[in-house]
């Protein structure tokens, strides 16, 4: 790993205009390479984007979130990063959590480092209940389908190593990559570590 290393946050964004910019400057701020995909927004989101230090990726078409996240990841790849971390355009996950998120691929204990909203039980509070029974079914079904068993199956927020980022492609174009990235992580044997 370079040192420093090399951290590329991918965040996939569609129609996103309204909240993008916001969620950028926290990540420019903290001086992160910054790869936004735009998944063919109809919104104007590139608007947003005006004289930020970013890269910007878009698709001609749109293909959806794992599509935009395998682009994001492949372009990483490409340009040398160290760790990946795929960040949500919306603005849900905090920027200022992404130290903790790679600190065990800096301590070299994981290969992919998976946030979870219910580890935390003053976060849990914060998920509205219907949401984290259909969470914890799905957790369930994840569990049971690629045999890693997790706390938050469904949260697009995580950090992956360069190892990872070259056993992982995902084929899933749309939602169904959270749970196809998991099967990956288990068939290529990566180290998994929840926060």
């Amino acid at each position: 790993m370079n040192n420093p290393p090399q951290i590329y946050i991918i965040v996939p964004c569609f129609n996103e205009k309204a909240v993008l910019r916001q969620t950028l400057l926290p990540l420019i701020e903290q001086k992160y390479n910054v790869v936004v995909v735009d998944d063919c927004s109809s919104d104007a989101s590139q608007e947003a984007l005006k004289n930020l230090p970013i890269y910007y990726l878009q698709h001609s078409i749109n293909l959806g979130q794992g599509a935009a996240l395998q682009t994001g990841m492949n372009f990483a790849l490409q340009q040398g990063a160290d760790i990946v971390v795929h960040f949500d355009a919306d603005g849900q996950h905090p920027a200022n959590e992404i130290p903790d998120l790679i600190q065990p691929i800096l301590d070299e204990v994981a290969d992919v480092v998976l946030g979870s909203r219910f580890l935390d039980k003053t976060k849990i509070e914060n998920v509205p209940f219907k949401k984290r029974i259909l969470l914890q079914a799905a957790c369930w079904v994840n569990g049971w389908i690629t045999g890693l068993w997790l706390t938050d199956a469904h949260n697009g927020f995580r950090a992956l190593n360069r190892k990872a980022l070259q056993n992982i492609y995902l084929t899933e174009n749309r939602m169904a990559h959270a749970t196809e990235i998991l099967s990956l992580i288990k068939k290529a044997n990566l180290r998994v570590k929840e926060i």
